[in-house]
C-alpha cells in the first residue's frame, strides 16, 4: 500500500482550510447604504397632493359642463392617474412619518416660524376666480378655459419637480425620483396635446 510523502500530509490541512474559507467567504458589498428622504422631498409631495386634487376637482366636471368628447376622454385619464398619484403620495408621506394631507383642492398650509400657518398655492394651481369661471362655463367656453387652465396648471407641476431638483439632496429617494420624472414626462406629453386642441378650435395657444 503506498504511503503519504511527509510534506503531502503536512500540506493537506492547510488545503482543506483554504477551500472551507473559499466556500464561506462572501463577495463584497459594492453599493451605497439607502438615502434618506429630506424635507425638499416632504414640500413636495404635500404640496403636489393638493395640485393633483384641483386637478381631479376640474377634470371631473368634465361631462357635466358640456366638455367636447375629446376633452372628456383626456379629463378621465386625468382623474384616472392623479387619483392613483395621490394615493401613492399620502402612503410615502405616511411611510416617513409625515404628516399626511387630505387631498383637498385649496392651498397648502405650511407652518412658518413661530408656529403661524401660511396658506400657499402650488404654482399652476387656479385662483378661487378661476376656478368660479371655469365652474360658470359650459360647451365651448368650458373646453377653451379648461384647456387654458391645465396648460399653466401642469406647467406649473413642471416647476414644482425643477424646484425638488434644485434642493440639495432631495429627490434620491427612489419614490420620490421615480413619481417626479413621471410628472414631468406625461404632463409634457398632456400639455403638447392641450395646445394642439387649443389651436383646432382656433384659440390662441400660449406659448
Amino acid at each position: 500500500m503506498p504511503t503519504q510523502r511527509p510534506f503531502l500530509r503536512l500540506l493537506a490541512p492547510a488545503l482543506l482550510l483554504a477551500t472551507a474559507a473559499c466556500a464561506t467567504a462572501r463577495p463584497p458589498v459594492i453599493g451605497i447604504p439607502a438615502l434618506k428622504h429630506t424635507e425638499a422631498d416632504v414640500h413636495f409631495m404635500t404640496g403636489m397632493i393638493h395640485h393633483h386634487a384641483q386637478a381631479v376637482l376640474i377634470a371631473g366636471w368634465a361631462a357635466s359642463h358640456g366638455a367636447s368628447a375629446e376633452l372628456q376622454r383626456l379629463c378621465e385619464r386625468i382623474v384616472v392617474a392623479q387619483t392613483d398619484e395621490i394615493d401613492l403620495m399620502q402612503n410615502w408621506l405616511r411611510s416617513k412619518g409625515a404628516p399626511v394631507p387630505a387631498a383637498t383642492a385649496g392651498p397648502m398650509k405650511m407652518t412658518m416660524a413661530g408656529g403661524m400657518v401660511h396658506e400657499m398655492l402650488m404654482p399652476g394651481m387656479l385662483d378661487d376666480d378661476e376656478v368660479k369661471a371655469l365652474d360658470a362655463a359650459r360647451g365651448p367656453e368650458f373646453d377653451r378655459l379648461f384647456l387654458l387652465g391645465m396648460i399653466k396648471h401642469h406647467e406649473g407641476a413642471i416647476t414644482m419637480v425643477e424646484e425638488l431638483l434644485g434642493a440639495p439632496g432631495a429627490a434620491q429617494d427612489e419614490t420620490v425620483f421615480r413619481f417626479s420624472s413621471d410628472v414631468v414626462a406625461d404632463q409634457t406629453t398632456e400639455i403638447r396635446v392641450m395646445k394642439q386642441m387649443l389651436a383646432a378650435r382656433g384659440h390662441a395657444v400660449p406659448q
